[in-house]
């Protein structure tokens, strides 16, 4: 039984230590997803290895409630839903058709001047002709069978300045905004390995970090907030995610998956609030900010 619990004790760490390592392979972030289950997992085993051996279970509560510390605030740290003077709406519509009339409400009620969309099909994408009054500077770029991304906004959209990568899960326009350009970017990536995510974002990085200017971004990235994928996309684009980590896709109850983000420029405030489901597997997120001081 002692050696059984060695095993136990010694196996979670080796498999919360793998979870940083998503630089070296695709599947630490795989691995990151399920950090606070693992972490939670080593806190049991250590809390029993206490009676192997006092020092090695006191080591282990240490490190495994120091690998949740960053989980835990970014998951329950409250923020406060101040006005602001910018705002983007993000939301991965869920390409089965429905009636969208919920959705296109919620929108024209949180009037964002940004809107990021991932799971486009040609039947849903009406709304954004339904919302072209209100958001007029749009496109859409094909990616998958899930559907296109697709990003809008209510600020003039500079002449020539869009990017669309098909089948790569990114849209991206630059726009004149209160605070001089500004790219909006809608993201959608593939599911973390062994699905290819990691190749995905290796292909995006340089044209992400080849925009010039401040960059807002929105999207389902598939990955929770302190994993090495989003990490390289917001030192890529200067950006930094803004609000909780929100429990924003429902599929599976047992796992809650904070995996769609609001990137805003490096030095913004604000805060961000979950939106209703609306028909899809998704809640919409809000994001209210203000621009960064020169």
């Amino acid at each position: 039984m002692r050696a059984v619990i060695w095993v136990a004790l010694f196996g979670c760490f080796a498999v919360l230590a793998a979870s940083y390592g998503g630089a070296l392979h695709p599947l630490g972030d795989s691995l990151a997803v399920f950090r606070l289950h693992i972490g939670l997992a080593c806190i049991g085993a250590s809390s029993i290895g206490l009676r192997l051996h006092r020092l090695v279970g006191i080591g282990g509560l240490l490190a495994s409630g120091t690998a949740l510390i960053p989980v835990l605030v970014t998951t329950f740290i409250a923020f406060d839903y101040a006005p602001r003077p910018a705002s983007l709406y993000q939301k991965n519509m869920l390409f089965q058709a429905r009636d969208l009339s919920p959705l296109i409400d919620d929108i024209r009620e949180a009037q964002p001047d940004a809107l990021t969309l991932q799971e486009v099909t040609p039947v849903n994408a009406a709304m954004l002709t339904a919302l072209a009054n209100a958001l007029p500077s749009q496109l859409i770029c094909p990616f998958a069978r899930v559907g296109a991304v697709a990003v809008a906004s209510r600020w003039p959209l500079i002449e020539g300045q869009e990017i669309c990568l098909e089948g790569q899960g990114l849209a991206a326009i630059q726009v004149t905004s209160p605070n001089g350009p500004l790219w909006i970017v809608s993201i959608h990536l593939h599911w973390p390995w062994p699905k290819p995510q990691a190749a995905q974002r290796t292909r995006l990085l340089p044209i992400l970090k080849d925009l010039q200017g401040p960059v807002l971004i929105g999207g389902d990235f598939n990955m929770v907030p302190w994993s090495h994928s989003l990490r390289s996309i917001t030192r890529a684009t200067d950006t930094q995610r803004i609000g909780r980590a929100f429990n924003s896709m429902t599929r599976f109850a047992l796992a809650p998956l904070p995996i769609d983000h609001i990137l805003v420029p490096e030095g913004a405030t604000g805060s961000t609030e979950l939106r209703p489901l609306l028909g899809s597997d998704h809640h919409g997120i809000l994001a209210r900010f203000d621009f960064p001081r020169p």
